[in-house]
């Protein structure tokens, strides 16, 4: 065996160069695990070595040459269909799946090849950013890490100060929701009335897929800046009754649009209540991250077009035109909201109702358009409350003029709010927002001959 891995090795260097198409077939046809494995290994070590440019021709190419042959499929179909049954599906099952599955298993065995491959699809993703199609390869991918970074396989961590500083640097460079402004920030984030938790993988084991940030309070809150403030006072654990989600981050970009969130939240949700039996209220404090944007877009048919717009601000149009001097309510909202501190008492009831229909209302291509409501609600959590100048940091008002959600988990109601939420599009409110969503859905729906009356007149 050792010799026979040391001729494997003498071709290999004297092929290697670029010829990954060589090392690909040659991986593919091999049977022994030993040798398997030094192909594998020298895959990634020729993949780490290369440019963008040469990432591009090996993507092309596994699309290109790995894929599933189409007569193969063909006869197989024939089969199946003349003779239905566990052998020839089987038989249509092996036809239909590309030869790079079975390539990236296989490259998945050498060490370090798990993380070179979640490298790969975000290297693969940004080429596809840039206008690349890479689809085929990209759909490999993600059944593939489906099933390798199923549940049954994550670890759940609380992170705290005594975490090793490499994973506490790394919660540092993650965070993409409320920057982490250096050791002091992070230290109040892990005090006793804070907590963080983490999945990681057993191949990426210093390596956090993705973290949550809690805060323990008394009461609900919209307002960001008390969680955020180093030298806001610690609150004794025991005294408190609420737990607040107020960040949620994937940490690696190669396992994008993998789901780790809901079973994390919900995991946390249970190890919370374990530890303190006091905490009754479950709670996020949520960006709205697209709201300026898709506030502003009067192209988009299923947003706010200038109709819908006029409708939903009809019951607030004489304060905004007082406040801004200028004779339409929408040319005023939006001149007050250049400067959204100095007009917080005329802004703030109009902003609570266009964030409502934006978070409930608002589509793109058929869809819920802001992600982190598509999130939560699909976790089955309902819509509980909308602060408006809940987040006063820049960030928070360029993306969404200061507006913060509450999105509540209530175990009992999960299941149903999840099912009616994928199934029909459903959104579970509060009983606080009940109303309000009542006429938020006539001004949306409601045609130009007929608008909604002012109802302050």
């Amino acid at each position: 065996m050792p010799g026979l891995i040391t001729s494997l090795l003498r071709v290999l260097r004297e092929r290697r160069g670029t010829d990954m198409r060589f090392l690909c077939r040659h991986l593919l046809s091999e049977r022994g695990e030993a040798s398997q494995t030094v192909l594998a290994q020298e895959i990634i070590n020729t993949y780490r070595a290369m440019d963008s440019a040469q990432r591009l021709g090996f993507f092309e190419m596994l699309c290109r040459e790995f894929s599933p042959d189409g007569v193969a499929i063909h006869r197989a179909v024939i089969e199946y269909e003349r003779s239905p049954g566990t052998c020839s599906l089987a038989a249509l099952s092996t036809a239909v799946e590309p030869p790079r599955q079975e390539l990236i298993r296989r490259i998945n065995t050498a060490p370090g090849g798990t993380k070179t491959l979640v490298a790969l699809r975000e290297h693969l993703l940004e080429l596809c950013k840039n206008g690349a199609n890479f689809d085929a390869l990209d759909a490999d991918l993600k059944h593939l890490f489906r099933s390798w970074f199923n549940r049954g396989f994550l670890r759940l961590e609380r992170i705290s100060w005594q975490t090793s500083a490499l994973i506490l640097e790394k919660l540092i460079r993650y965070e993409s929701v409320h920057e982490i402004n250096g050791w002091p920030d992070l230290r109040r984030r892990l005090e006793a009335d804070r907590r963080c938790f983490a999945f990681f993988h057993p191949a990426l084991t210093d390596e956090p897929i993705i973290f949550v940030e809690v805060a323990l309070s008394n009461g609900l809150t919209g307002d960001l800046e008390p969680l955020l403030d180093v030298k806001a006072p610690v609150l004794a654990p025991e005294n408190a009754d609420t737990a607040i989600f107020y960040s949620i981050n994937n940490c690696l970009q190669g396992l994008r649009n993998i789901p780790f969130g809901n079973f994390l939240i919900k995991q946390v949700v249970a190890e919370l209540a374990a530890e303190f039996p006091n905490i009754k209220t479950y709670s996020t404090l949520s960006p709205l991250p697209h709201f300026s944007r898709t506030l502003r877009d009067k192209q988009n048919e299923q947003g706010f077009t200038p109709a819908r717009l006029s409708r939903l601000l009809a019951d607030y149009a004489r304060d905004l035109t007082a406040a801004a001097g200028r004779r339409d309510p929408a040319e005023a909202l939006f001149h007050l909201l250049e400067q959204p501190l100095s007009h917080r008492d005329t802004l703030a009831a109009p902003l609570r109702r266009l964030a409502l229909a934006y978070l409930t209302k608002a589509r793109r291509d058929g869809r819920v358009y802001d992600p982190v409501t598509a999130f939560h609600l699909s976790n089955g959590a309902r819509l509980e409350r909308i602060n408006a100048f809940g987040n006063l940091r820049p960030y928070g008002l360029t993306a969404s003029f200061g507006v913060t959600a509450n999105y509540r988990y209530v175990p009992s109601e999960l299941e149903e709010n999840h099912e009616k939420f994928v199934r029909d599009g459903q959104i579970r409110v509060s009983a606080g927002l009940f109303q309000e969503n009542k006429m938020v859905a006539a001004a949306w729906q409601a045609t130009r001959e007929h608008p909604q009356p002012d109802r302050r007149r």
